[in-house]
Order: structure tokens, then sequence, then C-alpha cells
């Protein structure tokens, strides 16, 4: 774990093998949806933004506009900053703060965009709503959540299928929902939105590289990340059964006809 993961209270922690996961995600492959109601001059925010590959990627497309990266990992937005420094992307800025309750002003951005991160937290229409204040009236809050529930693979493992129980059950213990993705357009309308559009998309792990990148990492994070600890603690697992399940999962990406589909719900909104 990194020096900050227990004050962040992030399920995953900030393990490589997590950081590896989002360090893979860019404006192209996560926020496709979002993309084409991206003004030039567009003031934008990030939150939840991780080491800000995503963030970087908005940047690019509003090259007369600022994107801020908010985070609550001080050491995950070093390596945001040096990303973003390596990539001479000189209108986007990053700081630690809290989803929840954010320092800006109401209205304060035309676009705010939130990744992956409502399906952590205990009170996902508390954070939509805070998301809402601070976006200007007009413009645009775009969401995209992971549904964990709705994750297939193939071939079949009942050791994947224990996998996916596991997950489920410990997300659950810190407040989250891993099942977010078929619920954040109900969160978006329950925080007050006067419109949601919602829509679905997906990522598919099945060329060689592809299944040993994502067979891999899972594996890690089953024995080395902070969900493993939270796991233990909570004595939903013990560290053979976390070791077993680490070694389906290798099983899996070794398999030539192995494939796995992740599916997201995404929601456009307006203030």
């Amino acid at each position: 774990m990194t020096n900050d993961d227990a004050s962040t209270g992030y399920l995953h922690g900030h393990h490589d093998s997590v950081l590896r996961s989002h360090r893979q995600r860019t404006a192209d492959n996560s926020a496709a949806y979002l993309l084409p109601h991206l003004q030039a001059d567009a003031r934008v925010l990030d939150a939840g933004c991780g080491p800000g590959t995503i963030t970087i990627g908005l940047a690019a497309r509003v090259p007369g506009g600022s994107v801020v990266g908010v985070d609550a990992s001080d050491d995950v937005l070093a390596e945001a900053r040096a990303t973003a420094d390596a990539a001479t992307a000189t209108n986007v800025s990053f700081e630690v703060g809290d989803v929840t309750a954010l320092r800006f002003d109401d209205g304060s951005f035309d676009v705010v965009h939130v990744h992956q991160v409502l399906q952590h937290l205990p009170d996902p229409v508390a954070a939509l709503a805070e998301l809402r204040r601070v976006c200007r009236a007009g413009g645009v809050v775009a969401a995209r959540e992971g549904d964990y529930g709705a994750m297939c693979w193939h071939p079949c493992s009942p050791d994947l299928d224990e996998w996916c129980d596991l997950y489920r059950a410990v997300a659950r213990t810190t407040g989250g929902e891993p099942d977010g993705g078929r619920h954040v357009a109900a969160w978006a309308r329950a925080a007050g939105y006067s419109e949601v559009v919602a829509s679905a998309s997906a990522w598919c792990f099945a060329t060689p590289e592809e299944r040993a990148w994502w067979g891999g990492l899972w594996a890690e994070r089953l024995t080395r990340s902070r969900f493993a600890e939270q796991a233990t603690t909570t004595g939903l697992a013990t560290p053979a059964d976390l070791a077993r399940l680490a070694g389906a999962w290798r099983r899996w990406a070794a398999d030539d006809d192995a494939c796995f589909l992740v599916p997201h719900g995404e929601v456009l909104c307006s203030p």
C-alpha cells in the first residue's frame, strides 16, 4: 500500500496492481460518451482523477480551457503531475480534495467528470449533488461506473464466480455498491439533476496481451493490495482462499479462448 491508502479509505488502495489498471484508462477508452460534449474552451473538473491519464486526455480536448484533477490521495497525485509534465500538458492541474466536499464555488465548471468513484462511496447521491453544485447551469456532469454483478467471462469458472461474489461482499463492508453501473442513473435523478441521459459501454479483454495484463493484476490485487487486507480482516476470506483465487486468474489468462467483459453504466446529466 502507499502511505495514504488508509486515510483515503479506498477499497483497492494504490498498490501497483491497482495503478496499472488506472494508468490504462484514457479519455478515449473510458470517457468516449463525454467527448462530443467538450468545447475547446471548457473549464473541466475531473473528480477522483487517480494517476491522471483520463484527466490529461480531457485537457488535450480543451486546448483553450483548463482541467483540474482532484483526488483524495496525495501520493497518486504526484504521479499524475509527473505524467502531465511528461506530456507537456500545460492546461491541467491537480490537487487533493474530497469529491463530497469540494472547495470550489457554485457553478465553477462547464463540465464535471467522475469515473469509477461513486461505487466506492457510502453516499453516491450526496457526491453527485456536490458535483452538480460546482457545475454551471447549462453545463454537464458525466459519470461512468462499472458493474461487477454484470461482468462475464469465458470459460466458466467456479473460482471466478467465487471471486466476483467475494469482491462484491468485501466492497459492501466499506459502504460501497460494486454494481454501481446499474444504479448510476437512479443516483443522478435522486441527486436532483434536471435531465439524465443514460448509456452503456464495455471493456473487453481477450488478446493474449490483454489477458495477461488483466489476469495478472487481479491475481496481485487478491494477495497484495488493500483489498486482500480488507477481505481477510472482515473474515470473508483467508490468505489460502485468496491465493487459490489468484491461481484461478492466472489459469484464466493462460487460456487461448478466454475473454472477460466489463460493462459500465454512464450518464450525462444537466444540473
